[in-house]
């Protein structure tokens, strides 16, 4: 009888501390994931503090704008006239005045 009282004792206590250290690893865990969670919702929380507010651009003065594009165009062609810009060269230009 000794012996079957020092066996259910022994596995009492091996049950026990087993617990004990499953309860500490889960509390562990629970704390990091807490922390994780935390972490982020700071980080998402100082993204949306650090993005910039863009306002709507002034509009800009496209009657200035096109008769400045529409002078430069009129000079191109009087260069391709000439003789001074191939008709490539005038292509290129006129496209990257267009797009400006």
């Amino acid at each position: 009888m000794p012996g079957l009282i020092r066996g259910v004792a022994r596995t009492a206590v091996i049950a026990g501390t087993a617990t004990a250290v499953s309860n500490r690893v889960s509390r562990r865990q629970a704390g990091r994931w807490a922390d994780q969670e935390q972490a982020q919702a700071y980080d998402q929380q100082a993204d949306q503090q650090q993005q910039p507010v863009y306002a709507a651009p002034a509009p800009a003065a496209p009657t200035a704008d096109m008769d400045s594009k529409l002078a430069q165009l009129k000079e191109l062609g009087q260069l391709r006239e000439q003789g001074v810009l191939t008709d490539a060269e005038f292509e290129a230009q006129k496209i990257a005045i267009l797009n400006s």
